[in-house]
C-alpha cells in the first residue's frame, strides 16, 4: 500500500535530485530519506530511482508516480483541511429531527446560539413525533433527534442504545375557556372534575396518554375533536367546544386567547429530551447543537 508520507519524499527526491537535498527540504535526515523510498519500492514492487553518479534519475515507473503523486497529495491536503475545519467547528452539518412544539421553542433559541458560536456550521431542520423522530436516527436519517416520555410509561429501555441528553420537565396543564367554571381557579385541580366534559385531543402519544389519565382516574373521556395541530386545539378550546389536556411546552408554543390553564392533580409529566447515537455524540458540530438545545431547556425551565 502507497502511503501519503512516501509520496511526499519521492516528490522531495525528485524535484531536489538527491537524498541528502530532499532531507533538508522535508526537515529530516538522508537515512531517514531513504528508508522511506526503500519502503516505497518496496510497496510498489519496482525501483522507482536509479542513482547515476552524484545524482537521483527517476526510472519510468518513478516518473508516473511522481505524475499522479501531486494530485493524491493535493486531494489528501484538501480533505486534511475539510477536517480540520469540521474539527473546528468551521464547517459542519446536522440535521435535526423534532416534534412541533420543541421545534417553536426550544430549537429556535438553540439554533441561534449555534450560529453565533459557530457560523460555520448548518442544520436542517425537520418536524416528527416520536416514536417516529427515533427511529429516523437510529436509519441515519438525521444525527439529533428531539424526543419525549411520559413519567412512568412503559418502554423506559427503548433508548438505551442512544446518548440521551435531557433537557427539561414538561408537565401537563388543562385548558379550558375563559367563561368555564374552573377558570379562575387557584392551585391544582383534581382530572376527575373535568369527567363530565367535552374534550379536544391532540397528537396521537398525547391523546394516548390523556386517555389513560382519566382512565387513572376513574372516567373516560368524551373526545368530540382531535387534532395534531396545537393553535387548532387552543382555537376550539377558547371557542368553548370543550377542553382540553396539553403539554404545557405546548401552550408555550402558541398564543392561546380566550383561554385559561389549570394545573392538574395528580401530577403528569414527560421527560424532554435530544438523542443521538454514541458515534455521533463525538462530531464536535453534533456536541455543539446537543449543548446549546440543553442551555435552551435550562432558560425555558427558568423563565416558568
Amino acid at each position: 500500500m502507497i502511503e501519503a508520507r512516501h509520496l511526499r519524499v519521492l516528490r522531495a527526491v525528485a524535484s531536489t535530485g538527491s537524498f541528502s537535498a530532499a532531507g533538508r527540504e522535508l526537515g529530516c535526515t538522508q537515512p531517514a530519506v531513504s528508508q522511506q523510498m526503500k519502503a516505497l519500492e518496496s510497496s510498489v514492487g519496482t525501483p522507482l530511482l536509479v542513482r547515476t553518479g552524484r545524482e537521483m534519475r527517476l526510472t519510468q515507473a518513478g516518473e508516473a508516480l511522481v505524475r499522479h503523486a501531486a494530485g493524491i497529495i493535493a486531494g489528501l491536503t484538501a480533505a486534511e483541511e475539510e477536517v480540520a475545519a469540521i474539527a473546528g467547528l468551521r464547517a459542519g452539518r446536522v440535521r435535526l429531527v423534532s416534534f412541533p412544539s420543541g421545534s417553536s421553542t426550544l430549537v429556535p433559541t438553540a439554533l441561534a446560539a449555534l450560529r453565533a458560536a459557530h457560523p460555520g456550521t448548518r442544520v436542517f431542520l425537520e418536524e416528527a413525533e416520536p416514536p417516529n423522530s427515533v427511529e429516523l436516527l437510529r436509519e441515519g436519517d438525521c444525527d439529533v433527534a428531539l424526543a419525549f416520555r411520559y413519567e412512568g410509561a412503559a418502554g423506559a429501555e427503548e433508548w438505551d442504545d442512544l446518548v440521551v441528553r435531557p433537557l427539561l420537565t414538561d408537565r401537563l396543564v388543562a385548558l379550558v375557556p375563559e367563561g368555564h367554571r374552573l377558570a379562575r381557579t387557584e392551585g391544582s385541580v383534581a382530572i376527575g372534575e373535568l369527567a363530565r366534559e367535552s374534550w379536544i385531543a391532540g397528537c396521537p402519544r398525547c391523546r394516548g396518554q390523556l386517555v389513560e389519565v382519566c382512565e387513572g382516574a376513574g372516567f373516560s373521556p368524551r373526545i368530540d375533536f382531535a387534532t395534531d395541530d396545537y393553535p387548532a386545539v387552543v382555537g376550539l378550546v377558547g371557542a368553548g367546544l370543550g377542553v382540553a389536556v396539553l403539554p404545557q411546552l405546548a401552550v408555550e408554543s402558541v398564543r392561546p386567547r380566550g383561554v385559561r390553564t389549570v394545573a392538574l392533580e395528580p401530577a403528569v409529566r414527560r421527560e424532554i429530551v435530544a438523542l443521538t447515537l454514541p458515534d455521533l455524540a463525538q462530531v464536535p458540530a453534533v456536541a455543539a447543537t446537543l449543548d446549546e438545545l440543553a442551555r435552551a431547556g435550562a432558560r425555558q425551565s427558568a423563565a416558568r
